[in-house]
This record gives structure tokens, C-alpha cells and sequence, in this order.
């Protein structure tokens, strides 16, 4: 890990020397990439451990295959250092290489952004996005020991693990529990409101009431994208919590109207699931008492229209600021600073850095304070 640090540092202090060169793929892959690579634990040197040019079914060819045992388990596709791997034929075309070949994992990489895709799971190209990296501190503010930390989950003895098997195995599945159980709470059965009811105990509760309960327990988290995809249950008005888009916390109007699919778009499901965790968290504080706000950059919570959490949606994971006093907190976690004294977006002077559940959890004390200290 410490050599991964290193590289990473090396190359986040000579970016804008690079880019100043406009590198190629090829160039791209002998300063940037290979280095990473090593630093991850594969031998770019030894093709059986890493086999460059890998062939394709088509006649063509893959950057990296990167191996354990002599099997090819990850493939690497690289672009030019400048490319911002938008293009969804690049995306389709990597992914259907690996599909063919039976490989689980494949990755889409820039050199400092890096996308890392489940080739198994039975949806769009796109939509295999596990998770992403960005490197370049202009966009990324996460401390590098965090950066490091995810691209490990590619590194050669995390692959030999399975560790990014397991991981995407959560995070895949709990994402489509909770598309069928947004579509099973839409229009709840009548099975399911018996079986509401029985476990209440009170018989004489109706269906219709029980549906009404169903939609305003469901509606406290969880995340609607435009276009027919759902990340998890509907916050909305329909249960009472209101979704003031492009108005401030005094009923100033902003200069444009966002909304959730603004912040939310493009983004992996990895980050999407820590929203839905955070949502659900800030939501459940007073239900159908919080006011969530879609800003350019941030989607605020808001109780007693005072802002109490911001959230900023990226790649790796989530920046959350809180009204709380660093200097204040007893024993801190590690994901956490003061930005009293530092430029940022969300309200509060304590930033959380989330890039995983258990910091989630961790957090949730946190969000607790925030709210009684706005409330």
C-alpha cells in the first residue's frame, strides 16, 4: 500500500507538468499507468502475470490482461491521459472483450480516472460501473491514503482475495433488492398488507391504511433516477417530506432548478448505495419534517428550513459537511477535518469524506448532533 501512496503522490505532483504534453494512450500508459500498476502489485514486465495486447475475438486487442495463475482475471482498457472516458462504445466494447472471455472484472482507465465495471451483471454496459477513481486533485479532494485504498481493491493480492468479487456481490445485489422492493411498495399487494397487519396485531387496520404507512415508512431514503432507473424507496411529498428544488432555506430562489438526477447521473453504484445510506439517515431524523434541496453542487437536509447536512455525490464516494465544531468532537474518526478555514461547498465547518458503509454508520452519530444543533 505504501508504494501505491507513493505513486500516486508522484503523480498528482507532476499532473500539470503532463497534461501540458496532451500524452496519448501510449505515452499515457508508460508514465502513468504502468507505475500504478506495479505499485499494485502486477508485474507489467512478466507476461505471465501481465499480458499486454491481449487479443480479442474481433482481431484486436486489449491493453492489459492482468493474471493470476496464468488466467486472465481483470482486463485494463487505457485512453489518453486527457480522455474523460465519457464515450459509451469504449465502455461496451471493453466490457463485451471481457464477456466473451469469461472475465468478471474490466476497467477503463485514463490513468488518473479509473472505472472499474462488473462484467456479470445482466444489465447495459454503462450500468455495470462498480465504482470509479479520480486522481486529480482538482476534482478529487479525498486524502490520498483514501484514494489508495479503493484502487487497492484492484491490487493483485486483493484480486487474489476476492475481495472485489464479494464486494460487488453486495453492492449489486442490494441495489436490485431494493429496485423490487420500490416496485413491490409503489402498489403493495394485498398479501403483503395481511401480512402488515398480522404482525401488527390489529385486525381492524385497514388495507388502505396500511398502504399509506407503507408509502411514508418506504419514502424516508433511497434515490429515483430519471429515465426508469431507481436506486432504492422515493423521498417526495407524497410522505410529507418536501422537495424544495432551486429555493434556499429563507425562500431565496436560486439562479437555476436542480434536481436529484442532477447530482445523481453517471454516478457509480457504489455511491449511490452511501447516498441511499446517508438519505435514509438524515430523512429518518424527523420523518416528513426535513426539507431536502437539490443545489448546483450539493443536495442539502434541512429542519426548521436551517441546513443542518450537505452531500456532494462523487465517483469514489461522498463529501457530507455538518454544522459541528472539529475542535469540539471527542476522538474524531479518521475520515473527518476542519474546513473552517477551508474553501468547500456544503454549509457546517466539519467535513466527513464517506467511501464506505462502515463509515457510513460511523457517521450517523455525527448527523445526529448536526440535526439537534439546527433543530
Amino acid at each position: 500500500m505504501d508504494k501505491l501512496v507513493k505513486a500516486i503522490e508522484d503523480i498528482r505532483g507532476r499532473l500539470d507538468g503532463l497534461r501540458r504534453h496532451s500524452l496519448k494512450e501510449t505515452p499515457t500508459r508508460t508514465i502513468v499507468i504502468d507505475p500504478l500498476l506495479q505499485a499494485l502489485g502486477w508485474d507489467v514486465r512478466d507476461p505471465d502475470e501481465v499480458q499486454l495486447e491481449y487479443p480479442t475475438v474481433d482481431g484486436r486487442s486489449v491493453d492489459y490482461a492482468l493474471k493470476l495463475n496464468g488466467k486472465p482475471v481483470l482486463l485494463v482498457e487505457a485512453k489518453g491521459l486527457e480522455d474523460p472516458l465519457r464515450d459509451v462504445k469504449d465502455v461496451t466494447q471493453v466490457v463485451g472483450y471481457a464477456a466473451n472471455d469469461g472475465i468478471a472484472w474490466c476497467i477503463l482507465t485514463s490513468g488518473i480516472i479509473w472505472k472499474v465495471y462488473s462484467v456479470k451483471e445482466t444489465c447495459q454496459a454503462p450500468d455495470k460501473l462498480m465504482f470509479e477513481v479520480d486522481l486529480d486533485p482538482a476534482r478529487e479532494v479525498m486524502p490520498i491514503p483514501e484514494l489508495a485504498k479503493l484502487i487497492w481493491r484492484f491490487s493483485r493480492e486483493e484480486m487474489a482475495k476476492g475481495t472485489l468479487d464479494s464486494l460487488g456481490e453486495k453492492v449489486f445485489t442490494d441495489g436490485k433488492v431494493r429496485k423490487a422492493l420500490g416496485a413491490i411498495m409503489s402498489d403493495p399487494p394485498r398479501a403483503l398488507l395481511n401480512l402488515v397487519r398480522n404482525a401488527i396485531g390489529d385486525s381492524s387496520m385497514s388495507p388502505q391504511r396500511i398502504r399509506e404507512s407503507l408509502g411514508r415508512v418506504w419514502g424516508q431514503g433511497g434515490v429515483r433516477v430519471a429515465g426508469g432507473g431507481y436506486r432504492g424507496p422515493v423521498s417526495g411529498t407524497k410522505d410529507g417530506t418536501t422537495i424544495n428544488r432551486g429555493r434556499g432555506p429563507r425562500g431565496k430562489k436560486a439562479k437555476m432548478d436542480y434536481g436529484e438526477e442532477h447530482h445523481v447521473s453517471d454516478k457509480s453504484k457504489e455511491a449511490l448505495e452511501l447516498y441511499a445510506a446517508v438519505d435514509r439517515t438524515c430523512l429518518s431524523l424527523k420523518p416528513g419534517g426535513i426539507q431536502k434541496r437539490f443545489l448546483a453542487k450539493t443536495i442539502n437536509y434541512d429542519v426548521n428550513a436551517r441546513t443542518f447536512c450537505s452531500v456532494h455525490l462523487q465517483q469514489g464516494g461522498l463529501r457530507v459537511w455538518l454544522w459541528l465544531k472539529y475542535s469540539r468532537l471527542v476522538a474524531p474518526p479518521p475520515f473527518t477535518r476542519d474546513v473552517s478555514n477551508i474553501g468547500h461547498w456544503g454549509g457546517g465547518d466539519l467535513e466527513l469524506g464517506v467511501n464506505n458503509l462502515s463509515q457510513v454508520e460511523a457517521a450517523q452519530e455525527l448527523i445526529r448532533q448536526s440535526f439537534h444543533a439546527r433543530e
